[in-house]
């Protein structure tokens, strides 16, 4: 059975600069234990798809325009706050991005995981305190009893990130969302968080959305990979499918944007330009503008997800939905490891903004001479 399953989840935000259209359609499926990483650039709508789950966007500007977000079959945007808060914690935990900032500065960490853990549970205060004593033993805190008494400012960055790691366990719940969860760790602190979280989650037969923008991180964390931008999931696969043989220009540029230890030589090839500006609505392919494979079409028709085998069930993400991804003119093998187009003559569509130039590049030089007749003679 299906844990989550998100479908055609559109998140807008009013502005006083007019509407951000932060989340365009975004579709996928959970399994129970599974592990899906979302990549992508800042701003491409990672969180704030994460956020729209947990109704956590923020009032009055964001607000959830379309879609529904399954919980074992049971829609989380049409049940009151009162459940919701239920759900938050029980069933679906959260991990942000900085732990300094989602901790309470003035109170202890042995209050707020008290208080976390008999929101839900019905214990005393000495028994919650037990667990809360034990959850910082097994994320490796030393002394935990001790530790429990400290401030979050007397914790390192790593250790501020255990503590979180504890609290967001604490009630064992079916999902853990974890937004960027060593963006601030140094790498030798991002593989203990990553291998601790991996560790308790597998044990605890949890399933993880993990957001990031390090490719690297979902490689080695991740059963399968959500591809986004600009809002919308340009490709999405297996693990080992998204780095063998991608499939959009988008995921080509991610992965030739990062060094390999087994390419020394190799060239790192940046992806031009900037993302788009969503406070637009999205006509044709977010991506055209950057795409050094881009056609005609592209300006005009947003492209489907569609698969790039043939086969397999018909979910955006989930244990049986193949390998897919949104382009009208996706790279070859060769390609994509090239990291550019090769195919003889191919020359990417011209920008809009080029093409009224080419226009205007085909007027005479010089304004044509008038000739008007009058009774057979010229004038």
């Amino acid at each position: 059975m299906t844990l989550l399953s998100v479908r055609d989840l559109a998140v807008r935000f009013q502005t006083r600069e007019g509407t951000v259209y932060a989340v365009n359609g975004v579709s996928f499926d959970l399994d129970p234990g599974e592990t899906l990483g979302l990549v992508g650039e800042s701003g491409c709508g990672k969180s704030v798809t994460n956020l729209a789950i947990m109704r956590l966007l923020p009032k009055p500007a964001g607000r959830v325009e379309s879609g529904q977000v399954l919980l074992e079959g049971l829609d989380l945007l049409l049940v009151d706050e009162s459940e919701m808060r239920e759900v938050r914690g029980r069933d679906i935990a959260m991990i942000f991005q900085d732990p300094m900032t989602s901790l309470n500065p003035v109170l202890t960490i042995d209050e707020q995981m008290v208080e976390t853990i008999q929101a839900h549970r019905s214990l005393t205060r000495d028994e919650a305190r037990r667990r809360a004593v034990d959850l910082l033993g097994r994320v490796g805190i030393p002394r935990p009893e001790a530790r429990l008494g400290d401030y979050p400012h007397q914790f390192s960055g790593g250790m501020r990130q255990r503590v979180m790691i504890a609290m967001a366990l604490a009630l064992e719940p079916k999902l853990l969302i974890a937004d960027e969860p060593t963006t601030a760790l140094d790498v030798t602190i991002q593989a203990q968080v990553l291998e601790l979280l991996r560790a308790l989650t597998s044990e605890l037969g949890t399933a993880v959305i993990l957001i990031t923008h390090d490719l690297g991180v979902v490689a080695g964390m991740t059963q399968r990979i959500n591809v986004m931008y600009a809002g919308f999931v340009v490709e999405t696969g297996a693990t080992a499918d998204i780095f063998a043989h991608p499939s959009h220009p988008y995921t080509v540029g991610l992965l030739h944007s990062i060094p390999r230890l087994d390419a020394e030589d190799e060239e790192l090839i940046p992806i031009e330009g900037v993302p788009p500006d969503l406070r637009s609505e999205p006509i044709g392919c977010p991506f055209a503008p950057r795409c050094a494979w881009r056609i005609e079409r592209c300006w005009t028709v947003n492209p489907e997800l569609e698969r790039v085998d043939g086969s397999g069930g018909m979910s955006a993400s989930g244990a049986g939905a193949g390998h897919r991804a949104a382009c009208h003119n996706r790279p070859t093998y060769e390609e994509a490891a090239a990291g550019r187009p090769l195919r003889d003559g191919f020359t990417a569509a011209p920008l809009p903004d080029e093409r009224v130039a080419a226009l205007a590049a085909t007027e005479p030089e010089r304004a044509e001479e008038l000739v008007s007749f009058d009774a057979g003679e010229p004038k």
